[in-house]
């Protein structure tokens, strides 16, 4: 799937996937695929990005963390981003209702079953 599919979606994916702990970039990257079952491929120099972005609001906060002589920077949920993340969930139900009920209406008066 293009990555422009998930624009407009993407902080509610990182909010998600961190929901559960903290997880350093590339585990978050492969905990999108894991749970989108492939379709969803974030690249690098897509993420980090947006999870700088979603610290600067206080959505998320990060500390280094060494394995071995490797350090890498581990993201966790705020308060502010849970709360976030209840209101994306939200929009996004209301959003693919919306969609679905055009996409596929019920069979209604005037239409030949």
């Amino acid at each position: 799937m293009k990555a422009s599919a998930v624009r407009g979606h993407l902080d509610g994916l990182l909010l998600s996937v961190l929901e559960s702990g903290p997880l350093h970039g590339y585990a978050v990257i492969t905990a999108v695929q894991e749970r989108s079952n492939g379709v969803l491929e974030l690249r690098k120099g897509t993420i980090y990005p947006a999870l700088n972005k979603l610290e600067r609001f206080g959505l998320l906060r990060s500390v280094w963390e060494s394995e071995g002589e490797r350090r890498r920077r581990c993201y966790e949920l705020t308060d502010a981003g849970r709360r976030s993340l209840a209101a994306e969930r939200s929009v996004w139900k209301e959003f693919t209702a919306a969609i679905g009920a055009v996409l596929e209406p019920a069979p209604g008066p005037g239409h030949a079953t």
